[in-house]
């Protein structure tokens, strides 16, 4: 959690939004955040209608004072309407009790919301039907369904602990664009693309499709998806603790992001990096052009 961000002014629910927005954190609608001592779910400015990322709790009585945070991006930040120098110890602890149930406010809050997500996600995984080996994406990507799903005309991956625990889903379009269940847990959690007996390494790659074709050139493997490049180091750790003694591969996308990602997730864990040669590509984009070119 980040040190307090304190300042003083004549509205302290405005001066709250203040310290949001200067930390990047600013509500789509002000209105959002109520100075109840409660913890209250809000849509970032910039986000998608209808999501609720932000976090905010705020007490009014008393000396003014705030947390906030964002699930999405995983930080949270503190803010008072004194300077600390100015507060008296019972003051400071006072505002420390406050920082603390706040936080044990945002943990129910997503423990409930994973939970929710979470039988959703059961639900529909159990309504879906095996995915068409037609369907524009497999077709796009040319892969097989690997256990995909479908529901109407998209595509459904259920994401899991390595436990095997369904905590959420994955929606992806004949076009190409996906979308993750509302609430749903990400972190640590993937798609397992192939899991074969006695898998003589792990393989992780940040999309379905990518580790689709990297299932499909190395039947032997265990294939996990991490969804995205900012899952691939929790994913590797997770993996890591289950498989203590397994040959790890990260097998990244070769664009900045997925370079640093792919490196940084190798490093912790002890795993080898692999990366296409090809700018921009990723391990599908090779397959398919191989699959061309042949």
């Amino acid at each position: 959690m980040a040190a307090p961000w304190c300042a003083t002014g004549p509205d302290p629910a405005r001066e709250f939004v203040a310290a949001m927005t200067d930390a990047g954190l600013a509500p789509h609608d002000p209105a959002d955040i109520v100075a109840d001592g409660r913890l209250h779910r809000f849509r970032v400015a910039g986000d998608k209608h209808g999501t609720r990322n932000g976090w905010a709790v705020l007490h009014l009585d008393g000396i003014p004072s705030g947390t906030f945070g964002s699930w999405k991006a995983g930080f949270s930040s503190t803010w008072c309407a004194r300077t600390r120098a100015a507060l008296t110890p019972a003051e400071r602890a006072d505002l420390a009790h406050r920082v603390d149930a706040a936080r044990a406010q945002r943990d129910a809050d997503q423990r409930q919301r994973h939970a929710d997500a979470a039988a959703r996600a059961a639900g529909l995984w159990a309504k879906a039907r095996p995915a068409d080996p037609r369907h524009g994406y497999l077709l796009k990507k040319r892969v097989l369904p690997h256990g995909a799903r479908q529901l109407g005309a998209r595509l459904v991956l259920p994401v899991r602990t390595l436990a095997g625990e369904l905590v959420s889903l994955q929606f992806v379009d004949a076009d190409g664009g996906k979308m993750l269940l509302s609430g749903g847990r990400k972190r640590g959690c993937c798609i397992v693309v192939a899991d074969p007996p006695d898998p003589w390494r792990v393989l992780i790659a940040e999309g379905w499709a990518t580790g689709a074709s990297l299932a499909e050139a190395d039947t032997g493997a265990r294939v996990l998806a991490a969804v995205d490049a900012g899952n691939l180091l929790p994913v590797a750790r997770a993996a890591r603790e289950r498989w203590p003694g397994a040959g790890i591969v990260i097998a990244g996308d070769a664009d900045d992001v997925g370079r640093r990602a792919a490196h940084a997730a190798a490093l912790a864990v002890g795993a080898r990096v692999l990366i296409p040669d090809v700018d921009g590509a990723d391990w599908n984009d090779l397959a398919a052009r191989a699959e061309v070119a042949a």
